[in-house]
């Protein structure tokens, strides 16, 4: 097949180079020249554990290609997909202009039957407002063609991204016509002769889906930030609690893990969109408002232990943070929690050191000069009164405590993702969530 993705983004690039991987023709767009020309030569500008290689062999294969016109290859594929970014608009709402900027691009050169399929997060009743979008460029050049509207959400976790495209738990397929579904359908025969679920609904349901996910996700993220906070106040463990009702098969253990609060380019946006969404249809999601202040409350609560430890004498301490990204195996430091802990702690006068091994370039971008960047995880500890342990990266996990012990100034860990043992820190004082 050959399909068309605008947008080369996380979602777009890595749904390209995967159709690509399974045989499909892919084209990727962008309006972002340097991000194109990157591209062409190699150059992956986010950070996906596989992908460069995926990238790299699918354009020798000559199925992957990049470049900035949309309508260069538009009336030479069967379907397009919209990966585009939804940020939040002021209101909570998702900004759908870089949506329907395409939406209209399509109208304008369309020549031809094609299937858009959007990929982006978007809102219940968006590819009814994309439709409408397409069709009124059609009405201005006094053209009538055929098209297909479907959606197609994405449910990939950074990084673990391409094992989630490949071995999905399912696809979700939003259609309204037979055209659409046979040619969604023909996609995806790879999956459906794995075996793996293909789930055809209709359109709205399909939109609803993703949002209802990532709630879901996220309530379970905050329940057990809830219950490890209680867990402080009475004397019990959230790691035995967790295990204790993880062996629940009505409940699991997935997404049950206490931290700083959730961060990223989904879980925050979406649920302030979900409840947007709710509001504007004249009801309300009361869980996921609670959800949402209980994830900015969490953010706020390694700080506090920081500053409870020290009484408040805080002023002018060195900061040690390993860890920036929202979560291990992606550069991405979108709402992450390690920005409002390093916010915090240059308000109120701290210096802070961080060492991340992915992202320090993306946060370096956000914070400037107003932090230092570690070379390694002991660079960043050096002199240090406290170290933040923020991002649960594999290199992190067993460090020489000896060596830590003797580089810091008060050997003080505080552990945002409980993953050490308490019995191999002999010498260091050991705080952590629940």
């Amino acid at each position: 097949m050959n399909i068309s993705i605008v947008g080369t983004g996380y979602v777009g690039l890595v749904s390209g180079a995967c159709f690509a991987e399974l045989g499909a023709i892919v084209h990727c767009i962008d309006i972002n020249k340097e991000k194109i020309d990157k591209l062409k030569n190699g150059i992956i500008p986010i950070y996906e554990p596989g992908l460069e290689d995926l990238v790299n062999r699918n354009v020798k294969a000559g199925r992957l290609f990049f470049s900035t016109d949309l309508g260069e290859s538009l009336n030479d594929v069967e379907m397009l997909f919209i990966a585009v970014g939804t940020p939040s608009g002021e209101d909570g709402s998702a900004d759908l202009g870089h949506v329907l900027d395409v939406a209209r691009k399509i109208g304008q050169n369309l020549e031809k039957y094609i299937l858009v399929v959007t990929k982006s997060t978007v809102p219940v009743g968006s590819s009814q407002i994309i439709r409408n979008t397409i069709e009124k460029e059609l009405e201005k050049r006094g053209k009538r063609i055929d098209f297909d509207v479907a959606s197609n959400p994405e449910f990939l976790k950074e990084g673990a991204a391409i094992d989630d495209f490949m071995k999905p738990d399912r696809v979700v397929v939003g259609v309204d016509s037979d055209r659409a579904k046979e040619l969604m359908t023909r996609l995806y025969a790879p999956m459906l002769l794995s075996n793996f679920r293909v789930i055809f609904m209709d359109i709205p349901s399909a939109e609803m889906t993703k949002y209802a996910a990532n709630a879901m996700l996220a309530t379970r993220i905050s329940f057990i930030n809830e219950i490890a906070n209680l867990c402080e106040k009475v004397g019990a463990d959230v790691a035995m609690v967790r295990q204790g009702i993880g062996s629940d098969s009505r409940i699991g253990s997935k997404f049950l893990y206490p931290g700083p609060g959730f961060g990223g380019s989904c879980f925050p946006k979406d649920i302030r969109a979900f409840i947007k969404t709710a509001k504007d249809n004249n009801s309300s999601l009361t869980i996921l408002e609670s959800v949402e202040a209980v994830n900015e409350r969490q953010k706020k609560v390694l700080f506090a232990k920081f500053s409870n430890y020290f009484g408040g004498n805080i002023k002018g301490r060195r900061a040690a943070i390993w860890g920036l990204s929202y979560k291990p195996g992606t550069n991405d430091v979108r709402e992450a929690p390690s920005l409002t802990l390093i916010s915090r702690l240059l308000e109120a006068g701290c210096k802070v050191k961080a060492y991340d091994p992915a992202a320090m370039n993306e946060a370096r971008l956000r914070l400037g000069d107003s932090i230092e960047y570690a070379e390694d995880i002991y660079d960043a500890i050096e002199g240090a009164d406290v170290l933040f342990h923020v991002t649960e990266w594999k290199e992190y996990r067993m460090p020489d405590w000896q060596k830590v012990r003797s580089l810091m100034k008060i050997p003080l860990l505080i552990d945002g993702r409980g993953v050490f043992d308490k019995i191999a820190l002999e010498g260091i004082t050991y705080l952590r969530i629940g």
